[in-house]
């Protein structure tokens, strides 16, 4: 077991330098100059220009620049925002519990709905509800992120005026943040409590649906397709034959060894939920990491977009070994081979 993990802890930081690589790279291949954003093409004489990029460290050759980047990054130093003046670090943790709580509602929106819907398609197979789901299901997890978040809109802010469509919150309530999460901190000591939880609740939905809908479809599918291979099996047969109710055959036997694979997806649908955030954060103004990166873009923040980049990779390596790991934890034959 300890050579297995050493084994992936190799892969890890070589996958680890791979990203590294492209952070600092594909960024510089965006049209667009970090130091004329900053001055204005107007204000930015000739000797301004050379002694602003001077301080930001672009007049070095990008193998040096590359150099510093990644010495700084394994001293646990992101750099510091071109904009904003902030580090990177500090403003990556201070927006990621919005997306986090974002990202974790839009998992719970896809198992409470995806899971149902694909045990009930597996149990009525080649009926009108299976095809009825298992199409909606296609057409969800072909939907553009964009292009669902902007029907929403149109539907339920803009037409019908039920849910509101930018940010975490009205501006009525002014919350003091604690933890970050804004369900959390409403019920702080200073804080209106309920109303501004259902109010919090009501900015979230339109994100959610938007972000859980193509997760959503996946486990349905998935659901179904474990949910026919395991109903097939001897002990299904046995369960119905000893006279057993169909929901303690389903729910019970069934479902218990059907939600294996499915529990694998779920964990590597997190990184999924993570870039999801970019489009999702920008469509609804979401102060979490994907719209900040997204800015970040637009004024080619170099040390936002590297250190961003790599914080949500780094979590997504790190979630993958340890799922690995667990599946050696799990099965010894994974170790073997």
């Amino acid at each position: 077991m300890t050579t297995y993990f050493i084994r992936r802890l190799g892969i890890l930081l070589v996958t680890f330098l791979g990203v590294t690589i492209l952070a600092f790279g594909l960024i510089r291949l965006v049209p667009g100059d970090p130091v004329l954003v900053l001055l204005g093409e107007r204000g930015a004489s000739p000797e301004v220009y050379e002694a602003m990029k001077k301080e930001l460290g672009l007049d070095k050759p990008l193998w040096q620049q590359y150099g510093t980047f990644l010495g700084n990054t394994f001293q646990g130093n992101l750099g510091t925002s071109i904009i904003s003046k902030r580090s990177v670090k500090e403003e990556f943790f201070s927006r990621f519990p919005a997306t986090l709580e974002l990202g974790f509602s839009a998992i719970i929106f896809a198992i409470l709905f995806g899971i149902p819907i694909g045990i009930l398609a597996a149990v009525k197979k080649n009926s009108i509800f299976d095809y009825l789901f298992m199409g909606g299901s296609l057409v969800g997890y072909s939907m553009p992120i964009f292009w669902w978040g902007l029907l929403l809109i149109l539907l339920f802010s803009v037409n019908l005026g039920w849910l509101p469509v930018a940010g975490r919150i009205g501006l009525e309530y002014d919350v003091e943040m604690y933890t970050g999460f804004m369900l959390i901190d409403v019920f702080g000591p200073d804080n209106e409590g309920w109303p501004a939880f259902w109010d919090a609740c009501r900015h979230l939905l339109l994100p959610t649906i938007a972000m859980g809908t193509i997760p959503l479809a996946i486990f349905a599918r998935m659901t179904r397709s474990s949910m026919l291979e395991v109903l097939g099996e001897d002990y299904i047969r046995t369960a119905k034959a000893k006279g057993l109710s169909a929901i303690k055959v389903v729910g019970v036997h069934g479902l218990r060894n059907a939600l294996i694979p499915i529990v694998t997806v779920v964990g590597l649908m997190v990184g999924s939920i993570v870039t999801g955030a970019i489009l999702t954060e920008t469509i609804f103004s979401w102060p979490g990491i994907g719209k900040w990166i997204f800015n970040s873009i637009l004024s080619r923040d170099y040390p936002v977009i590297q250190g961003g980049i790599l914080c949500i990779a780094t979590i997504i390596i790190v979630l993958n070994m340890m799922i690995d790991v667990l599946y050696a934890v799990i099965n010894p034959k994974i170790r073997v081979n």
